[in-house]
This record gives C-alpha cells, structure tokens and sequence, in this order.
C-alpha cells in the first residue's frame, strides 16, 4: 500500500474522460491503480464505470458528449462552463497528477490549464492528429508530460513531430480479452432463438445523435434483409441511453428483434451493422464480419471532408490495413450511402457470396494478432504511480533539508 510521508496527506488524481468509451477504460486505470495504491483520492469527470471503481465526479459524461462541429458550437456555452467547474475543481483539490482520456477538445484545453497550475499531465488515448488537426501536435508537445497511445502505429507519427510517445497496448484487446461470455447454445437458448437461424447484429452507436441518425436506416436494412433471409436480430443498446430512444426511431413488424449488450452482438452475429468508432476495434477483435456505416448533418460532412486526411475511416480498416492503405477489409457506408437500401445490398452480397464472411473474418483475427499483448490499464496505472513517488520523493527531501 502507498502511504504519504508524514504532512503530504492523501495522494489526488484529477480524471477527465468525456465519451463512454474513454469512461470504460479510464476506469480499468482507475482500479488498477487503487489495488496499488489504496489512499488515492481521483474526482474530475467521467461516466458510470469511472464512478463504480471510486472516482468523485463532478460531471457525466452523458452530459459532455457531443458529436459533430455544428454541434459543439451549439453546446459551447455548457463545454465552457464544464471546463470553468473542473478548473476550479483542480485550484481547490491540488491534484499530484492528471489523467487525461480521449476526447481532445475539451482535455487539450484543461492540459493547458494543469501545466499552469504545475500538475504533471498524463495523455491516455492520444488525439487522432494522425487523422485530422495536425496542429495539436504543438499543444500536445507544450502541456503533456507523459503520451500514451494505444496503436504501434502512432509511436513513428509523434516521433516525426519530436513528441517521444509510448505504446501501452490496446484497451479494447484487454478488454474483450476478460469478457467470459456463454457458448452461442445458452445464449440462444437463453434468448428463445431457434438454433441454426441466422444472426444478424446491429450496434447504432452509444451517443443519441449516431442512434437517431442511423438505428432508423438499420431498421429499414432489418426489415429488407427478414424478407429475404429470416434472420434473428441483435440489437446492442448503450446502457446509458434511454430505452425510449430506440423505441422512437422505427417500426420493427416483420422482424424478430432481441436486445443485448454490444458484446454479445459482436460474439454471437453473423453479421453487423455497425456505427463507425471504437465498435468497430472491438468487432474486429472478435472476427465479426461488419459492414461500417456513419452519417452525419451535411455541413458536419462538408467541414471533415476538408480536414481528415485517411483514405479510410473505420478503426478495423486501419489497423487492419494502415494508415495510407486505400484497400479495405470491411465495406464502409458514409452519409447517403448509409441508407436501409445500400445496407441491404452490402449485406445480401457478403451473405449470398460463398465464403465471403469466413475471408472477412480470417482478416480481422489477423490484424488482432498484430496488436501488442501489452496490459494497457496496468502499464497506464504504473506511470501514475510513478508520479505519486516522485511527489513523495522530493517532499521528503525537502522535509529532510529543513
């Protein structure tokens, strides 16, 4: 167990993870971090699993997750008032080190701020500056002291621009690798499906604009493909969200429709529908064959268009094909294209060609061998620890010197 030096009282981490993705793996950190060092105080803002392994939060992040450029400025007004709160929060707590998780426009903003006040600041999940704004580089050189990124990848790219970045591994590896879910026959049984029936899944996003935007086009998809298949549906709901929103975003006659978690989706389907994010990591790790799709408003579209540099955009094509690859594994369906139309057409010729899902899957289970085997939460949680001894260290020092 950690123990401060006699004066230093307990050890703080300042926390800010602002998308569910970034709350789930923050809280891997979270409790790696606690087993080591029991008498950690952390508080900022996350979401549930950051509240369920200990942290105090002063925001959720349902309340701070916002997709999309006309959106953010939309909401600039609360953001700011968010980041004004958890500055106060920092000058008051005096925190020993700051985990910083994902979510770039508010955290690159708040690093600024923790340099300021002197708070070493740990950068978990790097911005995708590989992809778009490369001008972060310079505010990710000025206000971090320690990058972690979770693709080998991103350890050249930061080179190149000076920045000395660690690979710690890939959270969403991790934590596929944990999950211990049934066999498909209790799962099937356990969900009243018919054994030998096929699965199709369909995962619409965790944030309610992706859900709105497209769950309604994959209930048309749904309704196309049971008229020619007769496949059981998955359907993956965020837990944060309202139920009532799903429920408001179609009709379902025609279809045989059983909610579960996205895990199960992605460990039981066929097929899937998915919303282009970090879903599709996570399908890749299991060999789910995918179909990509996003949508987003037309000036939201026209504005990345200008700006994002890949020639693809779904995670499972980057890493299973790079960074400057114009090949594809997975088909990805964008704005029009993401129409119930032309993902019944995607599916009907991946379902129809012989063979087609098995080449798909192989890909996939490929490209995960090549992510490192690495503790992501465990080698995280030991950098951190290794600012609480460094704080120990120099206070007992100066205790000493006096």
């Amino acid at each position: 167990m950690f123990k401060s030096p006699s004066g230093m009282g307990e050890k703080k981490l300042f926390v800010l993870a602002g998308e569910a993705s970034g709350d789930l793996h923050a809280s891997e950190v979270v409790r790696e971090l606690l087993d080591r060092c029991p008498g950690v105080k952390v508080f900022g803002a996350g979401g549930k699993k950051l509240k369920e392994a200990g942290a105090e939060l002063l925001y959720d992040v349902d309340d701070m997750s916002v997709m999309g450029f006309v959106e953010v400025v939309g909401r600039a007004l609360f953001l700011r008032k968010v980041l004004r709160d958890l500055e106060r929060l920092v000058s008051s707590e005096r925190p020993d080190a700051a985990l910083l998780v994902d979510y770039p426009g508010m955290n690159l903003v708040i690093a600024g701020f923790l340099r300021r006040k002197g708070v070493p600041v740990v950068y978990y999940i790097s911005p995708k500056v590989w992809a778009w704004k490369e001008g972060r580089v310079r505010k990710i050189r000025q206000f971090v002291d320690r990058l972690l990124v979770i693709f080998d990848f991103e350890t050249a790219f930061f080179r190149k621009h000076g920045i000395e970045a660690q690979f710690v591994g890939n959270p969403v590896v991790e934590e596929v690798e944990k999950l211990d879910l049934p066999p498909l026959g209790e799962f099937l049984h356990r969900s009243g499906i018919e054994p030998g029936r096929r699965i199709v899944g369909l995962l619409p996003g965790s944030r309610r604009q992706e859900i709105s935007a497209l769950y309604p086009e994959m209930l048309g998809a749904a309704r196309l493909l049971g008229e020619k298949y007769n496949p059981v549906f998955l359907l993956g709901r965020a837990d944060h969200v309202d139920p009532v929103l799903y429920e408001s975003c179609g009709r379902r006659e025609g279809i045989t429709l059983v909610g579960c978690s996205a895990y199960e989706v992605m460990r039981y389907s066929d097929l899937a529908l998915v919303t282009s994010g970090t879903a599709t990591l996570e399908a890749l790790c299991f060999g789910l064959p995918m179909i990509v799709v996003y949508r987003t408003g037309r000036l939201n579209y026209a504005l990345a268009r200008r700006i994002v540099r890949l020639r693809n955009i779904s995670l499972a094509n980057l890493v299973a094909k790079g960074l400057d690859s114009p090949g594809r594994v997975v088909p990805e369906l964008l704005q029009a294209e993401a129409s119930a139309g032309r993902m019944f057409a995607e599916a009907s010729r991946l379902l129809d060609e012989p063979g087609a899902l098995d080449a798909m899957s192989r890909e996939l289970l490929e490209a995960r061998a090549r992510l490192s085997a690495l503790s992501p939460s465990g080698e995280v949680a030991s950098v951190l620890e290794g600012y609480f001894a460094d704080r120990t260290l120099r206070a007992e020092m100066s205790t000493q010197s006096t």
